[in-house]
């Protein structure tokens, strides 16, 4: 049995960040109805990250939304909206991320809904908050990373800033709102009452950098400054970075310069003994260190080094990492269907309990696809004379 089997989801958010938390509570055995505007659905649907397209939708709309159900319903609608709010008197957690005011006017702010279900717990993701003047910009992973310094990390000293290539605003918050319900479903577990869990794309994304930021705020505030050779973090000294080789490159994290010295037989490294030359004299140490790292190839220095407990790896592309046995032991990937025609490969929820694996075949459900059965098990009976009124 999962840990969250018996709990019913309502997911209202569409993107990336609200799907995601719900995915993962799915993941671990919630029920998640995922609840979406009629004819066209979860934006995400549309929202692709290559040309790549199954079923008529996005393959990241597939992966982020697997394991769900779909229910089709106007929330402009009065009809609708009474039908959305018999689920809501259903269910334990409701998450939206709709623009602040947007979900008052649609009858489903945390007031609203908790007079309908006192015990739900109220997951709410939002940009920049309810407050400020930053409150209707864009909550955009990219302009995110942008506007909190994150970029300015990555890359080479005197290079522009770099973003990350992977949507990690988005998919840090929705950890964090993930984190925020499980904790207020376990206060409710004490209580009997449900809560409010607010989660906010620029906290999470500032919180992501708190090492970096605690060390800016005590360290009389000087700015991190990159590498200029082979950057991997902007505040850790030599010999931190990836490094190519002679047939490719290899990762050397935190280690001794000297003992590296010894063991790659470098004596150049040698005269950096001090504990104050990996941070004072970081390039001129990773200079030395990928000179000599290029004269052979990987698989030689790693002889040399992993046997030695220094820590350090292979850098590997896809396809050499999915090849590796020490991937296939993880079990990491999972097919899930929509139908019986419709097949994806995707990753499986990274969470062990007890030792079991979680998976689930359930792909993304196309849109409105559970509409009619989740209205008869639940009993839900649409007002014909405000189904005819119009759209807010």
């Amino acid at each position: 049995m999962k840990p969250l089997e018996g709990l019913l989801v309502l997911d209202l958010s569409q993107f990336l960040a609200g799907p995601a938390a719900s995915l993962r509570l799915a993941d671990l055995g919630a029920r998640v109805i995922k609840i979406e505007r009629p004819h066209t659905g979860d934006l995400c649907r549309q929202l692709y990250i290559s040309n790549l397209e199954l079923d008529g939708d996005s393959t990241l709309f597939h992966s982020i939304n697997r394991n769900k159900e779909s229910f089709a319903a106007d929330l402009k609608n009065s009809a609708d909206r009474e039908v959305v709010a018999g689920l809501v008197r259903k269910a334990d957690v409701l998450i939206q991320n709709f623009r602040p005011g947007v979900i008052d006017k649609l009858g489903f702010d945390y007031e609203s809904v908790r007079r309908m279900n006192p015990r739900i717990v109220y997951g709410e993701i939002t940009g920049y908050g309810k407050e400020g003047p930053w409150r209707d910009k864009p909550g955009q992973d990219l302009l995110l990373q942008s506007l909190t310094g994150l970029a300015w990390l990555n890359g080479n000293d005197g290079q522009p800033p770099v973003p990350f290539g992977l949507a990690v605003v988005d998919l840090f918050a929705g950890a964090c709102l993930v984190e925020g319900v499980l904790a207020c479903l376990v206060r409710r577990g004490v209580t009997g009452m449900g809560g409010k869990v607010e989660v906010t794309l620029i906290e999470a994304i500032l919180d992501f950098q708190f090492e970096v930021l605690t060390t800016y705020l005590n360290d009389g505030g000087q700015l991190p400054v990159r590498s200029a050779v082979n950057n991997a973090h902007a505040y850790l000294a030599a010999p931190y970075g990836i490094y190519p080789t002679a047939d490719g490159y290899i990762a050397i994290a935190m280690n001794p310069v000297t003992r590296l010295g010894e063991l790659l037989g470098c004596p150049a490294l040698l005269a950096y003994s001090d504990s104050r030359s990996p941070f004072e004299k970081r390039d001129e140490i990773k200079r030395i260190l990928m000179n000599h790292l290029k004269t052979a190839a990987t698989a030689h220095w790693l002889g040399i080094l992993e046997p030695a407990g220094a820590w350090c790896s292979d850098v590997l592309t896809w396809p050499r990492l999915f090849e590796h046995e020490g991937f296939r032991a993880l079990d990491m990937v999972q097919e899930v269907m929509r139908g019986k025609d419709v097949s994806l490969r995707t990753t499986r929820c990274p969470i062990r309990i007890d030792g079991e694996i979680y998976k689930s075949p359930l792909g993304a459900p196309r849109l409105g696809e559970h509409t009619a059965p989740i209205m008869e098990e639940f009993a839900l009976r649409p007002d014909q004379e405000k189904a005819r009124e119009p759209s807010l």
